[in-house]
């Protein structure tokens, strides 16, 4: 008992003292880079205007490079933690300042005065020594694998103890879900092939097995990750919409519309989601249930401590290691992106979208801040030995919309992302219980050159052409506009010809409006002539038209009436695909090229939508049936041989409906979780995806929660997926 006891004893003051001799060594090499930085530096100065010999600069050095140090470790979390209100764009500029302002303070504390800078001198070489003091602790910890382990399982232990769980360590295996968002089935094959993805090459060649899925109409995040998340995305057809029962317009990335879909779906499934029992949701739409969240719309409103969207940046940027090196990154970013930009546009590179104003900073954010605050915290979580834990990496998804999914642009930020995936599974074999890393997406997305590219107008100008209501003089000038607006007018033109010798009066409100909506109300109320004119909105290669005077579905037979051009003009416009509208006579139809109209109850995968393959019928029936299904529905064309789409925002890569990679994501797993489908079977829907994880959450530990008759159930060994694809 006593040798044991003894080698406790020693084993503590070990330790000790290299956690000592770390200190000694960080602060000895702080002092010799402000040695290095004094020495080149101008405007920065160790030493008294009468100068001093070199050991009275050594100890002037040390002394400044211990303040800074210490003033680093103390005052600089609780700086951070004071700016969590600051918006994160403004964090990470004010991180310069901040340091070079600790820095100016720690030369102040040097007695008699020895230390100087000036301010811009101060921000240089405070960033340059955090940089340094960071690497140094880094290849300390690294080499010795023993204090490293340590210090994780330190970290981890002290967490469960804050959180009051039980330190004798978590039972069973742990789950991390990565969705790379935006990143399709083909896409990560290609990047694993072409050597952009080692990480992600290893993993299906050895470890993980690749199986594609299918997304609703809706191939956006909004839908899929709240269907994987929350297990409904039921009435949501698309990015945008507008609801006509409470006038509101619904966009899923911001805060309300968040909040509000999170608490129907809630409300819809009786569960509050994918990680309700002890899990995390880091940088996601929706909080999935779990109590621990860092940069989640959906909570972003609340005012709580815990569930503020910005906290996440906290535990992140309270090491001024972290916040230089983010910054850093950032203003490079920046850099490459105006420098990416410019190259296009002196190329000549088509299709090309503008990229200017502050889109180099939002692409900045998304590739670096959001990125690198992500992985932190989901590093955290491994270490403190959470169950399960979400992340979104939104960095592949915004660069694609803007550079074209195929490019070089989107090849370096996969690249960029398989070295966090890499980190992630490092960090992994430290963390308190074994880790399963399931990699997964919410959509693909489609190239092409934009609709307003193709054509020379957007799609809010083709409807009001097609409406006869008046465009932009640059819409009214494309063929495509004034063939719309001709056909309008000489639509407009037989439907009152056929009304008066009908008997109707020339002024009679058209069917389907309000009272007072019709032409010549002249109410000038809410429902008046000008509140008749079409809502139109975009969400990627799909597009609504609604009309708010109307309480209730616009049927054909009503849009005919309204506008008797206006089905025509869309169905029969090359950049078109087709349209879903309603019908009195046949409940709902889908009109295409050619005068094609087929009933919903009649639809296949084909005629209208042969060309969007597979499946394509059952997404359209299935929006159907929304209760906020927009009057008309529009999807883009889609030409299979080169795999394009018109997207109706500005986007070269685009994703929101039919038609490409923009429907097939992917989920890649470990091959000792069961296969998501049986053999032979497909994965179709977000809400199916989540019924899969449900399942694997249950596999190999403690039951996220008892199994309802409404889960996936496992399909036999052996079956689904591409094991080593």
């Amino acid at each position: 008992m006593d040798e044991v006891r003894d080698r406790v004893h020693n084993g503590r003051w070990r330790r000790a003292g290299s956690a000592l001799l770390r200190v000694i060594v960080v602060w000895a090499v702080s002092t010799l880079t402000m040695l290095i930085l004094a020495a080149l530096l101008p405007d920065f100065r160790l030493q008294s205007q009468d100068g001093d010999s070199i050991t009275r600069i050594a100890l002037t050095a040390a002394w400044g490079a211990g303040a800074f140090g210490l003033l680093t470790a103390l005052v600089w979390p609780l700086v951070v933690r004071a700016l969590l209100l600051v918006p994160a764009l403004v964090l990470g500029l004010l991180v310069f300042f901040l340091n070079g302002s600790l820095l100016l303070l720690a030369l102040r504390l040097i007695p008699d005065g020895r230390g100087g800078a000036n301010p811009e001198t101060a921000v240089v070489v405070a960033a340059v020594m955090s940089a340094v003091a960071s690497a140094t602790s880094t290849a300390l910890a690294v080499r010795d694998d023993d204090a490293y382990r340590r210090r994780l399982s330190r970290l981890a232990t002290r967490r469960r103890r804050r959180s009051g769980a039980d330190t004798t360590g978590p039972e069973g295996p742990g789950t991390v879900f990565l969705q790379l968002d935006g990143v399709g089935h083909e896409v990560l094959l290609r990047a694993a092939k072409d050597g952009l993805m080692p990480t992600v090459a290893g993993w299906l060649d050895h470890t993980h097995r690749l199986t594609p899925w299918r997304t609703d109409w809706s191939s956006q995040t909004g839908s899929s990750q709240l269907g994987i998340l929350h297990g409904s995305n039921h009435d949501v057809p698309a990015f945008r919409w507008y609801e006509k029962d409470t006038g509101r317009l619904m966009v899923s990335n911001r805060p309300a519309s968040a909040v509000e879909l999170q608490r129907r779906a809630v409300e819809r499934t009786g569960d509050g989601g994918l990680l309700t029992d002890g899990g995390a949701s880091r940088g996601n739409l929706f909080s999935g249930g779990a109590d621990q969240v860092a940069l989640v719309l959906s909570v972003s409103t609340r005012r709580g401590r815990a569930n503020r969207s910005r906290a996440g940046y906290f535990a992140y940027f309270s090491d001024p290691a972290n916040a230089v090196r983010t910054a850093v990154s950032f203003a490079a970013e920046v850099c490459r992106e105006i420098r990416q930009s410019a190259r296009a546009r002196l190329r000549g590179v088509e299709p090309r979208v503008p990229r200017g104003g502050l889109y180099p900073l939002i692409r900045a954010f998304a590739t670096v801040v959001s990125r690198d605050v992500v992985v932190a915290a989901v590093l955290g979580d491994m270490l403190a030995g959470r169950r399960a834990v979400y992340a979104d990496l939104v960095a592949y998804d915004e660069v694609a919309h803007h550079s074209g999914p195929h490019g070089q642009d989107a090849a370096r930020v996969l690249h960029s992302l398989d070295r966090a995936l890499a980190l992630i599974g490092q960090v992994a074999e430290h963390a308190p219980r074994p880790y399963r890393i399931v990699l997964l997406s919410d959509h693909g997305q489609s190239p092409g050159e934009t609709f307003e590219g193709a054509y020379g107008l957007d799609i809010k100008d083709l409807v009001r052409a097609g409406s006869g209501l008046p465009v932009s003089r640059k819409a009214e000038r494309t063929r495509c506009g004034a063939e719309a607006r001709a056909a309008a007018g000489e639509a407009l033109r037989g439907a009152l010809h056929r009304r008066e010798a009908s008997g109707g009066e020339p002024g009679e409100p058209l069917p389907g409006a309000r009272p007072g909506s019709g032409p010549g109300s002249g109410s000038g109320g809410a429902d008046s002539g000008a509140a008749a004119e079409p809502v139109v909105l975009a969400s990627g290669n799909l597009a609504l038209v609604s009309f708010p005077d109307v309480p209730h579905r616009l049927s054909k037979e009503q849009i005919d009436a309204r506008h008797p051009a206006l089905l025509a003009t869309l169905a029969g416009h090359p950049g078109i695909g087709f349209l879903l509208v309603r019908s009195e006579k046949h409940g709902s139809v889908v009109l295409g090229p050619g005068g094609a109209e087929v009933p919903i109850a009649e639809l296949a995968d084909e005629g209208p939508l042969a060309v969007f393959g597979k499946g394509a019928a059952d997404a359209v029936r299935r929006t159907d049936t929304f209760p906020h299904v927009a009057d008309i529905m529009i999807n883009s064309m889609y030409d299979p041989e080169t795999g394009q789409v018109h997207a109706f925002e500005r986007q070269i890569g685009s994703h929101g409906g039919l038609g490409g990679e923009q429907s097939q994501p992917f989920l890649l797993a470990p091959a000792e979780l069961s296969p998501p489908v049986a053999d032979g079977g497909e994965l179709v829907g977000a809400e199916q995806v989540h019924r899969v994880l449900r399942r694997w959450l249950n596999e190999g530990g403690r039951p996220a929660r008892p199994e309802g008759p409404e889960d996936e159930k496992a399909p036999p060994a052996g079956a689904g997926g591409t094991p080593g694809a």
